[in-house]
């Protein structure tokens, strides 16, 4: 995976916005110069949500604005570390780590990536996204159960085997010329009616053969999701990162409570999500073989 300069900074992160949505989910604007000017796509923030809950809460980056100073991430109220993290206000303090982890390998840029992101594995998506724009070809497919909380709009961006009521994108992205699409089985309008790694197949069968060559898969989500992603990758002999999420104490390498089964050259070994991971090669994960 792509090398990372393992420099990770302890920052007192202001709170510049906090916006909520449907579904439990809220965006977080964060004052963090030193992890918005140094994060790649792919790696995460440490943050302690209060004073009353000491361990630390792993989230994703989902955007940086290294001129600014500023991170955004995206996260869903599923347990008190998160609901306490939803009560903080503009202004408020947030001691965090980051940024840690090996990101998405993103050097090929002759490659064609397809990004499949589904729930709170969105965001990674969506910052590699925002770092390959102009540099290289990009599709990106996301997945939700819940409404996006991003503002959308039907697309005019045509792609091969993806057709009926599949119009929905990301405003955002499709501003900037990025070809998005969403798919969802809770019946949200627009979406393709199903799990987001059909859709990406549906697309990614209808290009030539010399097309798909050029593609990398990368996807970070649930993990029955990232289990489809990498059989697709293997069906279609597409090189495929896998980001995991995993539950993580200190989520620096220490405590070594978010291990992985890996095989290299042959050897089974375990390593750190935290910090050799949270991207990992699918072909290395037994338990995505």
């Amino acid at each position: 995976m792509s090398k990372h300069n393992n420099i990770i900074f302890e920052e007192q992160a202001e709170v510049l916005a906090h916006v909520h949505h449907d579904g439990e989910q809220a965006i977080l604007r964060l004052k963090a110069p030193k992890t918005a000017k140094d994060a790649k796509p792919g790696q995460f923030v440490h943050i302690r949500v209060s004073d009353a809950l000491p361990l630390r809460r792993p989230i994703s980056i989902m955007l940086t604005n290294p001129e600014q100073g500023t991170i955004d991430l995206l996260y869903k109220k599923v347990g008190e570390g998160t609901r306490q993290l939803g009560e903080r206000k503009k202004g408020d303090i947030l001691p965090m780590l980051g940024p840690i982890g090996v990101p998405f390998d993103l050097s090929d840029i002759s490659k064609r990536y397809i990004l499949i992101g589904g729930g709170v594995g969105v965001p990674p998506m969506v910052f590699v996204a925002d770092q390959l724009v102009n540099k290289a070809d990009l599709v990106l497919f996301a997945g939700s159960e819940v409404p996006f909380p991003f503002a959308l709009k039907p697309s005019t961006m045509m792609l091969p085997g993806v057709f009926g009521n599949t119009t929905l994108t990301i405003t955002s992205l499709e501003e900037r010329g990025i070809a998005c699409r969403l798919a969802s089985n809770a019946g949200l309008y627009g979406c393709y009616e199903g799990h987001v790694p059909d859709l990406a197949r549906n697309y990614l069968q209808a290009l030539s053969v010399e097309e798909r060559l050029r593609c990398v898969l990368l996807s970070c989500g649930p993990h029955p999701m990232l289990h489809a992603v990498a059989k697709l990758g293997r069906d279609l002999k597409i090189p495929t990162q896998l980001s995991l999420e995993e539950f993580m104490a200190c989520a620096i390498g220490g405590c070594a409570g978010c291990v992985v089964k890996v095989v290299e050259d042959g050897q089974e070994k375990y390593k750190r999500v935290c910090v050799d991971g949270p991207v990992f090669d699918a072909n290395t994960l037994p338990e995505f073989a």
